[in-house]
């Protein structure tokens, strides 16, 4: 997709001590982690139904199923890369529509809920090899999903409902899609032409939430660009500087807690596509910056 290429490029213009790594696609196996096996193999397998494809919006081929392999592949690198130097990304990534056994909304897998299921796994047995059992439990590492896209992260929220090793958290916009919402542990709900004071109050008060009832070792953010007044399907009204500030505040909130943090791009449909760019680019020299003072005090497990 253009937004990529062209975020790609601005990191290497812009940004040059970010390093920038082409990440391997995720097996079968993992991401049978976080979906139906039978789900898994359809995608694989080309056997997607005609409803199926409609409802993820586009048609299958190989080349969307490698894309949607690597995507959740990059996820996965960045946590594991936040692990031990603090805050890493995706540029692509927040596909946050697939639920564990469909895809939707653009979403084929759920790039998010297959990290944090493959970092766990390889956290427990790390553990395990380590501490003679003493961490042996699947949930011991807990995994906070803070997703500030202005859709509701109805399929992550859906595939971890029942999980108290996983928080997720979404504020998006009340009347946008999905039209019928999942329950993440912390949703809030926007309204329509939400401008930067409003929604930055909230997301402090979510974010106070979130750290009084979970303690997180690991946090995936996704830094959605669409909360942008300017974007076509967003119906908030955030500015540039006002995004910055939420970028900011995650970032804050993160540090202040030795939280390391891996982000993803998430949704963004401005036109010109390159305000969606310009936001995605702000995200990273913010998450420069923090990196450069503080990856140093970030918790490692």
């Amino acid at each position: 997709m253009e937004k990529y290429e062209l975020l790609r490029s601005k990191i290497a213009d812009e940004l040059p001590t970010c390093e920038l790594i082409l990440a391997a696609p995720v097996t079968e196996g993992q991401l049978a982690l976080a979906h139906d096996v039978n789900y898994v193999n359809a995608v694989f397998e080309g056997q997607l139904s005609a409803v199926e494809q409609r409802e993820i919006g586009f048609p299958w081929s190989p080349g969307m199923v490698e894309r949607a392999r690597t995507s959740s592949g990059a996820t996965l690198m960045a946590c594991k890369t936040a692990l031990s130097e603090g805050i890493a990304a995706n540029i692509a990534g927040g596909t946050h529509h697939a639920y564990r056994d469909k895809g939707s909304g653009f979403c084929v897998f759920n790039d998010s809920a297959v990290a944090a299921r493959s970092v766990q796994l390889e956290v427990q047995r790390k553990w395990a090899s380590t501490s003679s059992g003493a961490y042996g439990s699947f949930n011991a590492f807990r995994i906070g999903i803070i997703d500030l896209d202005v859709h509701q992260g109805n399929g992550t929220a859906k595939i971890f409902e029942h999980d108290p090793s996983v928080f997720t958290l979404s504020l998006h916009g009340a009347k946008n899609f999905p039209f019928q919402k999942e329950r993440s542990d912390l949703d809030v709900e926007l309204p329509d032409g939400c401008e930067d004071d409003e929604y930055l109050s909230e997301l402090e008060r979510a974010l106070a939430q979130f750290g009084d009832r979970f303690k997180a070792d690991l946090l995936i953010f996704l830094a959605g660009a669409d909360p942008y007044r300017g974007d076509r399907l967003g119906r908030l009204g955030l500015s540039m500087q006002g995004l910055e500030r939420r970028d900011k505040t995650v970032f804050e909130w993160a540090y202040s807690r030795g939280i390391p943090i891996a982000f993803s791009m998430a949704g963004g449909y401005s036109v010109p596509i390159d305000d969606t760019v310009q936001i995605n680019i702000n995200t990273f020299r913010m998450a420069e910056q923090y990196f450069q003072q503080y990856a140093h005090n970030f918790a490692k497990p």
